[in-house]
């Protein structure tokens, strides 16, 4: 029976060299081993998982190697509450500070309705590209552009694009910061949670310069600098700027400002800024923002 021996034979040398080769992988293993720090996957478990970036690292596994290398605080990640990081840090033999929550905030308040436009864009959808045609169709070169590259990236969903400007939602904002390296114009900031005012312009330019392409833009004038009874804002470079380590959200500020610049939650809603669902884009997160223009 040729057939059934061939067989057998095959079957021989495939459990032979079956065998020689998992021994030399297991020998292998132990002789390359690298050994890793146990904590490493003790503090890794306790990360979210989000990868989010916002401790300024690539991953989780890296932030997990980083803190228990020393290199990285135990409160490093962003998106972990107080507990995780108490957890982290009597993982590590530490004690956890007590850090504060952030959120991220858009500084401008150059809605379509609002700021004044160059053209009319109509290439891709996309902030970065937009940016490279005249630094975007707005005419204030510090301004919005209002396509969403920034709710794109974020991880949360907690960005949309209303009425030409990116808006935040703060209870779904973990303060990741992605949407802060995002913005080609740099107008996304992170502040405190808790923070009851901001200003909503980053512009530098001159008061008039202000007024020629903007309805709101900060022109600098500081009375908000004059009149804060803390010290906690004041006017560079044109613009108006909050010390949250000084604030105490007393609201002189937000009452003096001529241009109603600085805001906080209840006078953006009032004015139309932050809106409700019925005025968010259907697409948020896909680059494309809601049109309100008024009829010309």
């Amino acid at each position: 029976m040729p057939d059934l021996m061939t067989i057998l034979y095959a079957a021989m040398w495939f459990l032979l060299f079956g065998g020689l080769f998992g021994a030399a992988l297991a020998v292998c293993s132990k002789v390359f081993y690298v050994k890793t720090d146990p904590k490493i996957e003790e503090v890794r478990a306790l990360l979210p998982g989000a990868n989010c970036g916002g401790c300024g690292f690539s991953s989780c596994d890296a932030c997990a190697e980083a803190i228990a290398g020393g290199k990285a605080s135990v409160i490093a990640c962003t998106v972990a509450d107080d507990e995780a990081h108490e957890k982290i840090a009597a993982a590590m033999g530490q004690k956890a500070e007590k850090s504060v929550r952030r959120r991220a905030q858009v500084m401008c308040s150059g809605t379509c309705d609002l700021a004044q436009k160059k053209y009319l864009y109509d290439g891709a959808q996309d902030c970065v590209s937009a940016i490279r045609l005249a630094g975007g169709a707005k005419t204030c070169p510090y301004g919005c552009i209002g396509l969403g590259s920034c709710a794109a990236a974020c991880k949360f969903q907690a960005i949309h694009v209303i009425n030409g400007v990116a808006a935040i939602d703060y209870h779904a904002c973990i303060g990741c910061g992605t949407c802060v390296r995002t913005c080609p114009k740099g107008i996304i900031e992170l502040i405190p949670f808790d923070a009851k005012h901001w200003v909503g312009c980053k512009s530098r330019d001159k008061g008039s310069a202000v007024r020629s392409y903007c309805e709101v833009g900060c022109i600098g004038c500081k009375l908000c600098e004059k009149n804060c009874p803390s010290g906690a804002i004041t006017v560079t470079d044109s613009v108006a700027h909050i010390d949250y380590e000084k604030c105490t959200g007393c609201g002189i500020c937000e009452e003096k400002c001529p241009r109603k610049i600085i805001w906080s939650g209840e006078s953006q809603k009032a004015d139309g800024i932050i809106r409700g669902d019925e005025d968010l884009n259907p697409d948020h997160g896909k680059n494309a923002p809601v049109n309100n223009e008024k009829d010309a």
